[in-house]
């Protein structure tokens, strides 16, 4: 794995809920602080309040070999209902992208959260470039932490909507 291929991951859920009720919980940028990963607190910016292009929130970050940091990512793509993007670092050189997607799937929703790497100078990629034999083992770690956090965003998700199983479609 090589940061320059700008890696991907993807984890995904079949959810026994509408999509209305998908996208309400994959839209509150609080989910992730209840989950068990490195997000620890969330807010909007500037006066937005929900996701729309443009609006932009700080999230506090946590990780036990990193420390803690914040970012103030900024939302790149809206597909109202179906997909959110929101991108870390400037839209000329992001250095990660961030989405959600929902899709009905019969009488449920399957949801999937993916992170990709961009091209940005990042800790991530100064690390590898002080370290570059290294550089699949750094990377292998670094996804390994996202996937465990959206792993734990989706059994969350399974959580909230296992209560509401009743949800009409």
């Amino acid at each position: 794995m090589r940061l320059r291929d700008n890696p991907t991951i993807e984890v995904s859920i079949r959810l026994p809920c509408s999509t209305e009720r998908a996208w309400e919980l994959v839209t509150d940028i609080e989910l992730p602080t209840r989950a068990d990963g490195e997000l620890q607190k969330a807010h909007w910016l500037d006066g937005a309040d929900g996701v729309a292009i443009g609006a932009r929130f700080r999230g506090y970050n946590r990780n036990p070999q990193i420390g803690e940091w914040h970012t103030e990512p900024e939302v790149s793509e809206v597909e109202d209902g179906r997909r959110w993007v929101w991108r870390v670092g400037p839209a000329e050189a992001p250095v990660t992208l961030w989405g959600f997607e929902v899709d009905a799937d019969g009488d449920g929703t399957v949801v999937r959260q993916w992170v990709k790497i961009g091209s940005g100078t990042s800790p991530l990629s100064d690390l590898i470039a002080q370290h570059p034999d290294d550089e699949g083992t750094i990377l292998a770690r670094r996804m390994a932490a996202w996937r465990a956090g959206m792993s734990a965003n989706m059994a969350l998700l399974e959580e909230l909507t296992a209560e509401g199983a009743t949800d009409a479609r």
